[in-house]
């Protein structure tokens, strides 16, 4: 018999939500994984497959049994196991018992330290079928699963109902109950197209045979391809290109077993609304994929996929067309509606909603964030006239019916809807970059006004959630604030905006009236928005002692703390860094642990290493003031690393805390002044 043979599992079930459904997937192999590793049973890969009615995996290669393992167990020293007349102790006695063993039966373990009773047992390892279901259960119950339903009077609860249940190993049904369904070797194909039952032999024909008696494609990636590869031949015949977005493909993808291209058209007159409100209506209400040509216009057709190869495939385009039809004609209602009123119309309105109970409504939160954007563009020598336009109308869009309608929208309709009523594009722009950056790793505005106003508002809503006392604890951030932080040192690094983001909150906390406390909401705030810089900057490449050397020095502009911490990350690289970091913490110990105060002047020095050291601070000191008016932090370090072996001959061969205390306070005085120079920039005793 082979030592090792495939493992196949397979649960069917209804429908399974089609937004999770490759989370769930991936989910239940990692589960399976990890207990296949804790049992210790090799194989050779794994694989998951999902359709909407069925979660699988193959394991290629599953050992047949875990490995015999040789258990010793060391107890008490044979000292402390024996009475003098030889009778074994509590001691020795307890051990045996807790080995299930007898002390008699117990060995001698001899080592150079002296000698203990130890307990030597052979353990042979289980059979693969024994371990298996146990496994998959508790991979099952460890699934990503918000909300878990019961069914009939099932006792049982999953993500959906189930229906059947495949185990294999190699050709043997390993017997077992997994969600109160009974294992087999039977698996189902194709709702309509192959529902009765398919014997799988083995798991090296599942997927063959689910293909060829089933019309199902088990495979989610193949399948994902396929439909990519048909999107674009259908585009191809009516001269476009198929505009794919990955969410939506897989979210066709976990839709459709047997997936079938359909091409459909619509009236050429709705191409006249704005190309992200018809590709909303067809992405996000039909799940079709649009259709451009190569300029990256809309043409009026699109793709859906049927999960029904249809003997009258005509009458499933003529559905889809007739279903996208009111469909658009309430998108080109909204459209025409919503310019029947400009947006300095809405600003009024924006009173109507509220934005926070303890912080107000959207019209007081639009007040703030107009002083916010205001201040800003002061300290950037920006229009000031345009950043307060760009925040006061920067919500009204969320009053238009078109938002109201695709809420994934607001920004975007409020820029077509700034242009139509002859506002400037500096605002129309800014309004809709006020969003940006949209999700991790996506662009920052690229305008100067979609910047300034973008930032506002996350440091508005960032100071405001906080002056309430709703700060996001664990995973829980109902606010997103962790992604407005990491927005809003995004767009001032990025964009290399000097700003002081510690000042900035300050102004923004100082727009509250409500009762609080300014400046502990100020001190939490800051040091929530310092992690999120540390994140950001490990994620960049640097260490955690990099960051803790800059952050030592109080630094509070993000884009100047970047630069600082990019002249640590070189200085660090040099020969002499090393040695003047431990000379730096050298220096940080003695002055902290002093208890007589450095001197004002510095005099009276009679060592020779001393006074040279002294003229190299006064040299350095002289050479790096117009590296540190124009921010050439590398350039500094680089020259404070001359002074290294004058450093290094100092601590050699000078005692700092002599008897003599004016001289001792002196020379104190000498390292304060060199320690000062490298803390303009870091403080390098914090590198490893």
């Amino acid at each position: 018999m082979s030592t090792c043979q495939d493992l196949l599992f397979e649960l069917g079930c209804e429908e399974l939500p089609p937004k999770s459904l490759l989370n769930l997937s991936k989910a239940l192999l990692k589960f399976v994984e990890i207990g296949l590793n804790e049992a210790e049973l090799s194989y050779s890969s794994a694989q998951s497959y999902a359709t909407p009615r069925r979660l699988a995996f193959i394991i290629k290669d599953l050992n047949n049994t875990q490995p015999d393992k040789s258990i010793e167990k060391r107890g008490p020293a044979v000292q402390a196991a024996f009475a003098k007349d030889g009778t074994a102790s509590k001691a020795a006695m307890g051990f045996a018992k807790g080995c299930e063993t007898t002390v008699e039966n117990l060995g001698i373990l001899k080592t150079d330290k002296g000698e203990w009773l130890a307990f030597k047992q052979e353990v042979k390892g289980l059979a693969t079928e024994q371990l298996i279901p146990e496994i998959i259960k508790q991979s099952i119950s460890l699934l990503p699963i918000a909300k878990r339903m019961r069914w009939g009077n099932y006792a049982t609860e999953f993500v959906r109902p189930v229906h059947w249940c495949v185990l294999l190993f190699g050709s043997d049904v390993i017997d077992a109950e997994i969600l109160g369904l009974k294992t087999g070797n039977q698996s189902q194909g194709h709702r309509f197209h192959a529902p009765q039952q398919l014997l799988i032999n083995t798991p090296d024909v599942y997927l063959q045979t689910l293909e060829q008696q089933g019309k199902v494609i088990a495979d989610f990636i193949l399948r994902q391809n396929i439909i990519k590869d048909k999107a674009n031949v259908e585009a191809e015949t009516v001269d476009g290109i198929a505009h794919i977005e990955e969410y939506l493909l897989e979210e066709i993808t976990a839709l459709n077993e047997w997936p079938i291209p359909v091409l459909g058209n619509f009236d050429k007159r709705f191409l006249d609304l704005p190309i992200e409100v018809l590709i909303t209506t067809m992405q996000t209400n039909q799940k079709y994929f649009p259709i451009k040509n190569t300029e990256g216009n809309l043409l009026p057709h699109f793709i859906t996929f049927s999960n029904i190869e249809s003997t009258n495939p005509v009458s499933i385009q003529q559905g889809n067309e007739r279903v996208i039809m009111p469909r658009l004609a309430d998108a080109e209602f909204f459209w025409n509606q919503d310019r029947k009123q400009t947006l300095q119309d809405r600003v009024t309105d924006l009173k109507s909603i509220v934005f926070q109970k303890t912080l107000g409504t959207v019209a007081d939160k639009t007040i703030r964030v107009e002083n916010i954007a205001a201040y800003i563009a002061k300290q950037l020598n920006a229009d000031i006239a345009l950043a307060k336009r760009a925040a006061q109308l920067a919500k009204t869009d969320l009053l238009t019916n078109m938002v109201s309608e695709f809420a994934s929208l607001q920004g975007i309709m409020g820029r077509y809807y700034a242009l139509a009523d002859n506002e400037p594009s500096e605002v129309a722009i800014a309004i809709e970059e006020q969003y940006f950056p949209k999700q991790s790793g996506s662009p920052t505005p690229a305008s100067s006004n979609g910047q300034i106003l973008s930032l506002a508002e996350k440091i508005d809503t960032l100071s405001g959630i906080f002056s309430a006392g709703l700060i996001p604890t664990g995973d829980k951030d109902p606010y997103a604030l962790r992604r407005a932080t990491l927005g809003s040192l995004r767009i001032i690094i990025e964009n290399k905006l000097d700003l002081d983001l510690i000042d900035l909150i300050a102004f923004a906390l100082a727009q509250y009236s409500h009762d609080f406390d300014k400046k502990q909401t100020m001190q939490i705030l800051v040091d929530f928005v310092f992690e999120r810089l540390k994140g950001y900057c490990l994620d960049h490449g640097h260490t955690v002692d990099e960051f803790e050397a800059v952050i030592s020095v109080k630094a509070s502009m993000p884009l100047d703390f970047m630069q600082r911490l990019q002249a640590v990350k070189a200085f660090r690289k040099l020969p002499e860094a090393a040695s003047l970091a431990a000379a730096n913490k050298r220096i940080i110990n003695i002055l902290k642990k002093t208890d007589t105060p450095p001197a004002d002047t510095i005099s009276g020095l009679i060592e020779a290493e001393e006074i040279q050291l002294h003229q190299a601070s006064i040299d350095s000191a002289k050479d790096i003031q117009p590296l540190l008016a124009q921010k050439n932090y590398q350039q500094t370090l680089t020259r404070l690393a001359q002074m290294e072996d004058t450093v290094d001959a100092f601590f050699d061969n000078v005692m700092v805390n002599t008897d003599n205390l004016p001289l001792r306070a002196s020379r104190l005085a000498l390292l304060s002044m060199l320690s000062n120079q490298f803390l303009e920039i870091a403080d390098i005793s914090k590198l490893q």
